[in-house]
Order: structure tokens, then sequence, then C-alpha cells
């Protein structure tokens, strides 16, 4: 993820009481100040995955109040630590999530707690800057001040969080969940979405989904559309089914799954997938997202969706995965928890390794390619500066992930601050700002047109403003 990519993707949480056989009481997704406070201020020490301006009502709301604590030791220290350490992305997350609401940690730090990037000495030094951050900054007032906004955009996501079936889970997966999961709205983060994990004293475990804010409506306020959120809101509720098995007894899976993740290995670490386990995990979880769907009666065509992100997202193996998992459902006497079947899975994923190549090259001739852009031709050099949205055309019903990335090249890639679909999906319209008398250039992603070449390259959009 050191490329700058623009993320479509979009990662979800939510947050588990407990599972039991009477009512399962799910807590509602809600905006939490760690992981505000900290996205914040890695904003001011220019992190470019906390720099996102697509919820624009928001951050400059960010900008009026902190931007006279730029300089402030905290985010000079934090400039340090991630250029000397690499403490960025999910680093910053998985310390918000350690921190309890005074900012001081819930568990005690180590070498690797909360995060290895971050170190024993640099996690508490930390913690003592940022308590002198939060009185110097007034933060409290900030929060404070926007309570009402939080609560009016935790309150816009409950029609996503309605729609949950819940009994769904206990009832395919056999058996009650093993985290208890919680959802979090980060309003600051973009297009970011991320998933860390804390241990408690006791010995529990709690699960975090923290879900950028990357679509806004007409009054600029955040717009979680159905067909973008749900099927990330399933995909986590998920994952306290799964992964503990991988934990119990990895070396069915290990050889077969190391075959697959070296074949797919680009697309896993755009997704931020660093190892084979979390590509097991994935994987399955995306397939039974997908078994979801077609168990509470979505349509053909969103169904058909998720199967092309997935494929899109490099699981190209994701559609058998799914039919095993319809031919676990309906062997449940033979197979009372899905944990039961794994033996079965195990043999398949020995199959999808030996033909991870053929099933690679089926995908890429499948996929969307680009027919045209609306608002001018690709190199024209007299583009409108004025210019507000650049719409692409595919295909294909389009339902690419980390389609858009700078060129390498000494050339202006193009903020966008916003991105809508065409009703069929096969034309997305990126809002954006353009400065006069700039060449811009920006990567389109594996989706040239198919007049190139027969399989997808990436391909350079190329254009310059007008003085």
């Amino acid at each position: 993820m050191n490329q700058k990519f623009f993320l479509v993707t979009v990662f979800f949480l939510i947050s588990l009481g407990s599972f039991s056989q009477k009512q399962q009481k799910l807590q509602k997704p809600y905006v939490d100040e760690r992981v505000e406070l900290l996205s914040i201020i890695f904003r001011l020490a220019e992190s470019e995955e906390y720099s996102s301006n697509l919820f624009k009502k928001y951050t400059d709301k960010i900008y009026n109040h902190y931007n006279l604590y730029k300089n402030h030791e905290l985010i000079d220290f934090i400039k340090k630590i991630r250029n000397e350490n690499g403490v960025s992305y999910d680093a910053v997350m998985s310390m918000a999530i350690h921190l309890d609401k005074n900012f001081n940690p819930i568990v005690p730090f180590s070498d690797t707690i909360p995060d290895v990037r971050w170190g024993k000495g640099n996690a508490y030094k930390f913690i003592e800057l940022l308590h002198l951050f939060y009185k110097d900054s007034n933060s409290k007032d900030f929060f404070k001040q926007n309570e009402n906004f939080y609560e009016n955009i935790s309150d816009s996501f409950l029609p996503i969080f309605n729609k949950l079936n819940a009994g769904w889970y206990k009832s395919f997966y056999g058996k009650e969940a093993n985290e208890s999961f919680k959802i979090i709205i980060g309003l600051g983060i973009g297009g970011g979405n991320y998933g860390p994990s804390v241990t408690l004293k006791n010995g529990e475990k709690e699960v975090y989904a923290i879900m950028g804010t990357w679509n806004t409506n007409h009054e600029g306020m955040p717009e979680f559309k159905i067909s973008s959120y749900f099927p990330t809101l399933v995909h986590e509720f998920n994952h306290s089914f799964i992964n503990y098995i991988l934990e119990k007894n990895e070396n069915p899976f290990k050889e077969s799954c190391q075959t697959l993740f070296l074949s797919v290995k680009d697309k896993m670490n755009q997704g931020g997938y660093g190892d084979w386990q979390t590509l097991f995990n994935e994987a399955l979880v995306r397939a039974a997202v997908i078994k979801y769907m077609k168990d509470n009666n979505f349509t053909i065509e969103e169904i058909n969706l998720e199967i092309n992100e997935q494929l899109n997202r490099g699981f190209v193996w994701i559609e058998d995965l799914v039919s095993k998992l319809e031919e676990y459902d309906t062997n449940r006497k033979q197979y009372p928890t899905l944990e039961s079947y794994y033996p079965i899975l195990a043999d398949s994923y020995k199959e999808y390794a030996k033909n991870i190549d053929k099933m690679i090259l089926k995908v890429e001739k499948l996929k969307p390619r680009l027919v045209s852009i609306s608002e001018f031709n690709n190199g024209d050099t007299n583009v409108n500066s004025n210019l507000k949205q650049i719409t692409l055309n595919f295909d294909k019903p389009f339902s690419e992930v980390n389609f858009l990335r700078p060129t390498d090249e000494n050339a202006a890639f193009p903020e966008f601050t916003n991105l809508t679909y065409s009703e069929n999906r096969e034309s997305i319209t990126l809002t954006c700002n353009l400065n006069a008398n700039t060449e811009y250039k920006m990567v389109l992603v594996g989706l040239s047109p198919r007049s190139i070449s027969e399989i997808p390259q990436d391909y350079i959009i190329s254009f310059k403003t007008e003085k």
C-alpha cells in the first residue's frame, strides 16, 4: 500500500455483545473519538492515507480547529516514527482501539502491542505527547462541538445496520461467534478501511471494522448506500465465525494457499493482505457473503456484482468456493458445522492451487475495459480547468477496486472528491478539482481498452488544462 491508490473499496464493522440462542443483540455503529483524534493528528503530519478530503464538510472543520497545531511536538514525533518505522495505515488504527476513552492503554504495551511498527518505547512516548496535544489543542471542545454532528451521521447508517439478518450466521455456521465486534464510522479517513483487534486482559477479543466515508450527497453529508456498504457489514460479521479455525490447525491449507498467494500477491498486497493465512480467511469470508446474499433474497444483479468485485480483487476461485459452501449447507446432517467441512475445503484448495494460472487468465479476459472518457479525449492539452468531473465509460458493469493511481512520472494527480456509478454501473463519475495550466496523469490499473491488447494492461490517462 505504498502507492497512493484512489480507494473505492469499503471496509466496515459491527459490534456484537453476545451471540446466544436467544435474541442476538448488536451494538449500533458509532463515531469514535479515539479513531477521529488519531486520524486527525496523522492528517496534520501529512500522512497521505489520512489526508483525504472526500468528506469536505468535516475535514474543513478539522483544518479550522487544528491548523494552528501542525508544528506541535506530537506531530513532529509522528513524522519521525512514520519515516523511520513505517507507523502508518492500520498501525494507526490499531493504536486507537488499544486506548480507553481517556487515551490511556487498555492493555500494557509491548514490542508487538499495539503493533510491531510502534515498538514499546515509541508507543508510550506517543501516549505522553498525545495527552499534551489533546490539552494544547483544546480537542475536548472540538469533540463536544461535534457531538450532534457525529450522532446524526451514526443514525444515517442505521438503514444498513437494521437490514442485517443476524440469525443467519448461527444457522449457517452451526455455532456461536468467537469474537465480539464493533462498528466504527471513520469520518476523516476517506476510502480507507481497517480491521484491527485487541485482546483484553480477561482474554476476550474485540475485533473492529473501521469504515471510511467516501460518498457525500448534495448537502455534503455522508451517503451510505446499501449497495456499497451492506456487503461489507455482512463481510465483517463473518470473520468471528471463520478466523479461529485456521488458528487451530493451518497445516491442511498451508501448501496450497502459499501457492495461491504467490500467484495473486500483487492483488492481495493492494488490499493490505500480506500472507497466505489472511488470503484464506478473506476468501472464505467473501464466499460466505455471497452465500448470505443468495439466502437472503438479493437480486441476481447484486449477487453477480459482488462476485465480480471479488474476482477483480484476486480471489479468482471465489465462484467454486461459493459452490462448496452450498454443498456444505445442503448436507448439514453430515456436516453440522462449517468447521466439520474443512477437510473437504482442504481438498478443494489443492485443486485451486493446481489450476490457479488458468483461473487468472480466464478472469482477466472477462474484466471490463475502458471505452471512452466523456469530458475529453485522452491526451487532450486544452481541457477546461473548471471541469468538475471526469466520467470513465466501460464495456461491462464496473466493480473494480484500487483502479486509479498516480504515475511514477513528474505529473500531477487529480484531486478527486467523490465517486458515483451510473445505474447500469458501466460508467463511473469522479468529481474533482483541477488547476489551470497543469499536466495531469493517472494510471487506470489493468483496464486498458480492448483495442490495446486482449489481456488487460495498465493504461495511462493524460491531459493538460488550459492557462
